[in-house]
């Protein structure tokens, strides 16, 4: 058995993956282009006999025992008898997920590095049906195995766009028709009551250093999640999940 423990890099370039419902989502995407699967005989077949479903011929796969497959994963990973070696996404543009996007919402991440977070706002995003998640390509988490199990195969299923200044894709979406709501502790405005009618792009920040003064700027309004004083802040997984609950309640009764 070949290939090393990590956090989700595979070899030559390869995004490693793990878990059943991640290396499910990467199979079933035909944006994503497999490149060998490892897996116990039970868990390959308990996959195939759910889905009614052939692994492609051309895929190399390889047998293996829970313990081999252990080696190939981060320490301790719960990799669930699957392990997916495959390519990154194809790039994708701005301009190309808001010809999709048919006004519904985007969420935009400013410094969000920790892939469990982000793994987990993307779920978020996929069940609340978000056009598209945009982050800064400089400051968030690269595809990976941890990533792509914190995400539970949303992953496979949200436009994901990487850009280069999140000011300027602001501004795109600010000409898009969107109205930008940053997410903030100290905003004047109680969320969801800042919502305003029409398309909304949501902006939420790293826990600490919360968002950039810059991205700020490039906001139509700062609104804050009502908690109790009891607490200061949320998790920003946590924070997105009930902003995008709000904001869909809010596109329901509209």
């Amino acid at each position: 058995m070949h290939g090393g423990r990590g956090s989700g890099r595979g070899s030559a370039g390869a995004v490693r993956l793990w878990g059943r419902h991640a290396v499910e989502a990467a199979l079933t995407n035909p944006e994503r282009v497999a490149k060998k699967l490892w897996g116990t005989r039970e868990a390959i077949q308990a996959m195939l006999d759910d889905h009614d479903a052939e692994l492609p011929a051309s895929l190399p796969i390889e047998y293996a025992q829970a313990a081999d497959l252990g080696r190939l994963v981060a320490r301790d990973a719960p990799h669930q008898g699957l392990v997916l070696d495959c390519a990154p996404l194809p790039d994708l543009v701005l301009g190309e997920a808001l010809d999709e996007a048919r006004g519904r919402t985007i969420v935009i991440l400013d410094q969000v590095t920790d892939p469990h977070n982000v793994g987990a706002i993307l779920r978020s995003c996929a069940a609340f049906d978000v056009a598209a998640l945009i982050t800064q390509d400089r400051h968030a988490p690269p595809e990976s195995g941890t990533l792509a199990k914190s995400a539970s195969g949303a992953l496979e299923v949200v436009p994901w766009v990487r850009v280069v200044n999140l000011a300027r894709a602001l501004e795109t979406l600010s000409e898009a028709g969107y109205w930008r709501i940053a997410l903030d502790g100290e905003g004047k405005a109680a969320f969801p009551a800042a919502l305003p009618s029409g398309p909304v792009a949501l902006v939420l920040g790293a826990e600490g250093d919360g968002i950039r003064r810059n991205v700020l700027d490039h906001c139509d309004a700062v609104a804050r999640l009502p908690i109790s004083g009891r607490i200061e802040s949320l998790n920003v997984s946590t924070a997105a999940a009930i902003a995008l609950y709000a904001a869909s309640i809010r596109d329901k009764a509209d």
